[in-house]
């Protein structure tokens, strides 16, 4: 009733330590113990592992950035309305992003717009934004996407 703000914060810790009391059956079995103990010894390494994983994201991300920033805005416009996306291109799975008539922004061997439409810019990316080398945290984003594997052929073909 009368409990100041800093008291309640205090309650939570004590609640959260609450949770681990079902740790004291694990001293009764020994098996537990040594499947507990297997996997608080495990939890170092497993989180160095991650540390050089993180590491190497970001280091994939710098480049990504370097190379590829802004390359993903892009897209087929039809030329009679330039301003409005199309809803398909012949020949394009969809929205992706395209060459520019300007050699030298353009990304090699990137998609050609068929004839009746336009190569622009002006369009958020790929998966609304996301699959981007604009900033640091959707290149990291987009590395991992590559990294597990999932989807990582759809960044292939845009940025070849």
């Amino acid at each position: 009733m009368f409990m100041t703000s800093g008291s309640g914060v205090n309650l939570r810790t004590l609640r959260a330590v609450r949770v681990l009391r079902p740790l004291k059956l694990v001293s009764g079995v020994p098996s537990l113990q040594v499947v507990l103990t297997s996997i608080i010894k495990a939890m170092a390494p497993l989180l160095q592992i991650g540390i050089l994983v993180l590491f190497a994201i970001l280091i994939f991300a710098i480049v990504g950035l370097e190379f590829y920033s802004g390359v993903f805005h892009v897209t087929c416009f039809e030329q009679n309305n330039p301003t409005e996306l199309p809803s398909f291109i012949p020949d394009a799975p969809g929205l992706v992003p395209c060459q520019p008539v300007d050699t030298h922004t353009r990304p090699p061997g990137a998609f050609v717009c068929p004839s009746g439409y336009i190569c622009k810019g002006y369009w958020e990316g790929p998966n609304y934004g996301i699959t981007s080398f604009d900033n640091i945290g959707y290149a990291m984003l987009t590395v991992f996407q590559c990294i597990t594997m999932e989807g990582w052929t759809d960044v292939l073909y845009m940025v070849k």
